[in-house]
């Protein structure tokens, strides 16, 4: 170890939060894999980290032995580049590797060690410790950490409130607030006045459960953070335009039924991506994506279907969808439903898509219209299938058809009213006709 004590030895090797999606700012770091004097190779897994997409694992760069865990599990909001762990060459002692301190400085141009960033300043909080300050609208900086590594634990908290306490209500204001003499007690205390900080414990403000006025706070996940910031961020940068059309599923319905007898498994939706895709093969003029400069002509073909998980929504990839067969189309959109649902997806398999599609069907959902997912061109939303009569126009009888509304969502940029009711009815056209479609 360097002398200066500013500074990392070049022996040592800094494990910092990485970018593992392109939006991600910060993340959490879920479970460590390696524990501290552990030998690492490169490739092995060193801990599970939450992005604004996943749980991504992330895997050593470097031979070595794990000597300190800076970031314990269950950090949140670890900004990006942050160091979370050291590791020191092997045949080092790494019980005797420093931990620089948080307020370290780059290091100028004269020292050894110029090639080592600084540690940024980190303020780690317990969640309680976090909902304590938040509530009472404390900085944080002024608690003195007491927690192991420079936590901020909940008693830190209660301290600094101590120090800062909400201003209480004067004789007079209490009078304001409340016109009559009713008793006050711990459960139900007096309302603060106007502008102040109300003084509430964790978790949830004073009263019985279910009391008007009670609440409890859920944590939001680093995936719906950036979810809520994603769909703002569409809702009103993008002017979308919707259209819709029923399209009869009878031809889609026969074919699975034979191909069942086949042994051969495959749902609704599985046409509708195959669809899709040989739609946009068809029509490359809406296989576009809105870039800084303008529009962006895609070379492939990739379909993000939007999955439903416990931390939120996200839209794996059928990569090159339209060179698949429908049992392709399947097998791969089973694997990657299930890895969204355990939070294993990679990086590569959410990123880059050039369409998506949103199925509620199952849900019996009889149409609706979905936010486009920038930058993304458009995205279709699949409403559940519902027998009606219509009149058939070949000899003018009343048959019992099985239709589905689709809408399609575009961003008038790109994709204008003409262009998104061509799409439309060419797609229409390729569902009612599934074995047109190349089924290899």
């Amino acid at each position: 170890v360097n002398q200066d004590k500013n500074y990392i030895s070049v022996s040592a090797v800094k494990v910092q939060m990485p970018a593992l999606s392109p939006t991600m700012e910060e993340g959490n770091i879920i479970k460590w894999l390696k524990k501290e004097g552990e030998a690492v190779a490169a490739g092995d897994a060193l801990c599970e980290i939450e992005t604004d997409k996943a749980v991504v694992t992330l895997e050593s760069n470097d031979d070595g032995v794990m000597a300190k865990i800076l970031m314990d599990e269950g950090s949140r909001n670890v900004r990006l580049g942050t160091l979370i762990a050291l590791m020191v060459e092997e045949g080092q002692d790494w019980k005797q590797v420093e931990i620089p301190p948080p307020e370290a400085a780059a290091p100028s141009a004269a020292s050894p060690a110029t090639h080592a960033a600084a540690a940024p300043v980190v303020l780690r909080l317990s969640p309680a410790a976090r909902h304590i300050l938040d509530t009472n609208g404390l900085d944080p900086k002024l608690a003195t950490p007491t927690g192991p590594r420079g936590l901020i634990t909940k008693e830190d908290a209660l301290n600094l409130l101590k120090k800062f306490p909400a201003p209480k209500a004067t004789p007079a204001m209490t009078a304001t607030a409340v016109p009559s003499p009713v008793p006050i007690t711990a459960t139900a205390p007096p309302p603060p006045p106007p502008g102040s900080r109300p003084n509430i414990p964790p978790l949830s403000v004073p009263g019985k459960p279910g009391a008007p006025g009670t609440f409890t706070e859920i944590p939001a996940s680093n995936v719906r953070r950036v979810i809520a910031q994603r769909l703002t961020q569409s809702k009103t940068t993008i002017p979308h335009a919707y259209a819709s059309v029923d399209c009869d599923m009878a031809a889609v319905m026969h074919l699975r039924k034979d191909l069942a007898k086949e042994q051969i498994k495959v749902s609704v939706n599985d046409f509708i991506i195959k669809a899709a895709a040989v739609t946009l093969k068809e029509m490359p003029e809406v296989n576009v994506t809105w870039s800084g400069d303008g529009p962006r002509a895609l070379d492939s073909i990739h379909i993000s279907i939007a999955v439903a998980t416990d931390k939120g929504l996200i839209t794996p990839i059928i990569k090159n969808a339209a060179n698949k067969g429908v049992q392709e189309i399947s097998a791969n959109a089973k694997a990657l439903a299930q890895k969204a649902r355990d939070g294993k997806l990679l990086p590569e398999e959410y990123q880059g898509g050039s369409f998506s599609i949103s199925n509620l069907g199952m849900f019996g959902i009889s149409g609706f219209s979905a936010v486009i997912n920038p930058p993304q061109a458009c995205i279709l939303a699949v409403g559940t299938s519902r027998a009606e009569l219509r009149l058939c126009e070949d000899d003018q009888t009343l048959r019992t058809q099985q239709l589905m509304r689709v809408t399609l969502s575009s961003d008038g940029r790109l994709v204008d009213d003409e262009l998104a009711s061509r799409f439309l009815d060419k797609f229409r056209a390729n569902l009612e006709q599934p074995r047109r479609m190349a089924l290899a």
